[in-house]
């Protein structure tokens, strides 16, 4: 029987099979959570689950929001980066033979 490491991220309990995107998953997650407690502190009558949504957007989308920011705001309205999206680098957690 071969022993498999993975990092678990703390925050949501996604499995990784390196430190480094572990790490890079939990840090957006601190984003998102951040974000979303921006957005209800100054939005009335914000929907705690439509401010969570807004918030991990925003947080996976960061690099192509920072583009916007500095001047190319169609970025935003393109599909996601290409490497952006985590979820190819989350584990399964299911037996292997």
């Amino acid at each position: 029987m071969a022993v498999v490491a993975v990092w678990k991220c703390d925050r949501d309990g996604k499995m990784f099979e390196n430190k480094k995107d572990a790490e890079e998953h939990d840090k957006m997650l601190e984003l998102a959570a951040n974000i979303t407690s921006l957005l209800e502190t100054h939005i009335d009558g914000l929907d705690e689950s439509a401010s969570e949504a807004i918030g991990l957007l925003l947080a996976e989308r960061r690099e192509a929001l920072a583009k916007a920011c500095k001047g190319k705001p169609s970025v935003l309205l393109e599909g996601p980066e290409e490497g952006s999206d985590n979820a190819d680098n989350v584990t399964p957690l299911t037996a292997q033979a």
